[in-house]
């Protein structure tokens, strides 16, 4: 099956209202790769907190890298700085009960995320799947990296790819009171109100001033801002987008709107793993590319290391950042937050730096280099890959309870 050839109708029709709206405009921002800079930054982050310190994570394991940040966290909280450490109960399950002790000890709040109902032995709801570090009310860090060896440059091994954005100004006062809201079950003698009053304000100059609008995807509040976010890019985009991302399985909705971009013109690339930690969702991804190809949709497979980073671009004008998959578990399971970013400038450097990747990093993926490492038997198993992993999305919600280590008596 084939479609026509694609004719380009740009219209530069007008964004509607609602593409525009959300965003506080005094902010700074500044892309950050994954590895030995990000892990640098958030120790320097750290470091010079005055007050106030949240940090949420999906993974932290108690590791080479997550000592090391821990370390930081309870010599600020010795400084007397008001530390707020939350993980995700499922995600974060291998942290050792000696470990937890130490920095509750330090003077650190730590909570697990609990989900929607729990007993005994297991969990029904959504994982707290974000990745956020705020200090101070004025600074903020948020992407796809976890604080655990494969995200940093180990001697042994480099970093599994990944992208961060630092955020200084309005955003990050947003992304304070968002993590106060997500810590539940705080003491009423905690200072983690700082965030909510207001810090001086920052002044930058206009070519360093970024429109940010921060997006969060959780089903039990009823909010589907990211995948809106990827909806509005794929509708309304006037030339191309760029989708780097990790375990790449759109639904029914994004794929229709992948499609009719085509149909209409856009030049739209993906960047996928090559290297994959979840093997079939590699297969599965795959699976796909068939109909990806039909609609001249540009492939690529990254290869020096495993990709964990999500990220799109839109017509060198608007991005989009932080922990959200293109797929269901992001769209409909789990707790997720992107900052959308609209400045030219930041823009270029993040499409130049996906050229870069692209150029030097990784292989294109064309039809026929497909269909030779493809026949019947192969492409069977991958589509068995993809409606496996499509029955393990339905059920991710479930998933049996860890023993909470920190609330376990030592005799």
């Amino acid at each position: 099956m084939s479609i026509p050839e694609a004719k380009s109708v740009k219209t530069n029709r007008p964004l509607p209202q609602s593409v525009l709206a959300g965003y506080s405009v005094q902010n700074k921002v500044t892309l950050v790769r994954g590895g030995k800079d990000y892990f640098d930054l958030v120790l320097k982050m750290i470091n010079q907190a005055i007050h106030t310190i949240h940090l949420q994570t999906y993974i932290y394991d108690d590791d080479e890298t997550g000592k090391m940040v821990g370390t930081a966290l309870m010599a600020a909280a010795k400084r007397k700085v008001a530390v707020f450490l939350m993980v995700d109960g499922y995600a974060s399950q291998t942290l050792s009960s000696a470990f937890i002790d130490e920095l509750k000890l330090a003077g650190i709040h730590f909570r697990f995320f609990e989900p929607l109902f729990k007993s005994r032995n297991f969990y029904f709801g959504r994982r707290m799947h974000h990745k956020i570090l705020v200090a101070d009310a004025r600074y903020a860090i948020t992407g796809g990296s976890n604080i655990a060896n494969r995200y940093n440059d180990m001697p042994d091994s480099p970093a599994w790819l990944d992208y961060m954005v630092y955020v200084e100004g309005d955003a990050a006062r947003e992304l304070c009171i968002l993590c106060r809201r997500t810590w539940k079950g705080v003491p009423a003698e905690s200072t983690i109100n700082a965030c909510e009053s207001a810090p001086p304000k920052l002044e930058f100059s206009r070519q360093e001033t970024s429109e940010v609008r921060v997006r969060r995807n959780d089903w039990v509040k009823r909010k589907n801002e990211i995948s809106n976010t990827y909806i509005e890019m794929l509708a309304f985009a006037q030339n191309r987008i760029t989708i780097l991302c990790s375990y790449f399985l759109p639904g029914r909705a994004i794929t229709r709107l992948l499609k009719n971009a085509a149909k209409r013109g856009i030049e739209i690339r993906v960047i996928t793993a090559g290297k994959s930690d979840i093997m079939i969702s590699k297969h599965a991804e795959r699976w796909l590319y068939d109909m990806l190809f039909r609609y001249r949709i540009k492939i690529y497979e990254y290869q020096p290391a495993i990709l964990h980073a999500k990220l799109a671009s839109c017509d060198g004008e608007w991005v989009t950042i932080g922990s959200y998959n293109v797929n269901n578990i992001s769209a409909y399971a789990s707790v997720e937050l992107n900052l959308d970013i609209r400045n030219e400038v930041f823009a270029a450097q993040v499409e130049e730096e996906l050229n870069q990747l692209i150029e030097k990093s990784c292989i294109p993926i064309t039809a026929e280099l497909h269909s030779v490492k493809t026949n019947f038997l192969i492409q069977f198993f991958r589509w068995l890959c993809y409606h496996t992993i499509s029955l393990i999305f339905t059920m991710v919600t479930f998933y049996y309870k860890r023993i909470d280590p920190s609330a376990v008596r030592k005799n």
